[in-house]
């Protein structure tokens, strides 16, 4: 099977399906929420790294994130088992509540 050559940044995939980037940035901090490989994290020498996701990989977030709205909590719960910041929490449930 033929490896994507393309990935895109946590910043711009967020936009592409029109999640909160928050929210995909707490997803993104367990790697065992995403397929192996799928995610990957790019080095420029700074002290941050850029998060990017392959073709496969926003799939898989997209199923993950599906799932986790099937959950008793839905994503309120997960934030709140990922032990987010109160504020963090506020945001992207103010983001949840516009998605209907």
């Amino acid at each position: 099977m033929a490896r994507d050559t393309s990935v895109y940044s946590l910043a711009h995939m967020a936009t592409m399906i029109g999640e909160n980037r928050e929210l995909i940035e707490v997803v993104a901090a367990n790697s065992d929420n995403i397929d192996y490989g799928e995610m990957i994290h790019i080095h420029n020498g700074a002290d941050a790294a850029t998060t990017a996701f392959t073709d496969r990989g926003i799939e898989s977030l997209e199923e993950f994130l599906a799932e986790v709205r099937t959950w008793d909590g839905g994503i309120g719960q997960f934030l709140i088992d990922e032990q987010c910041d109160p504020d963090v929490i506020e945001r992207i449930m103010a983001d949840e509540k516009k998605r209907g």
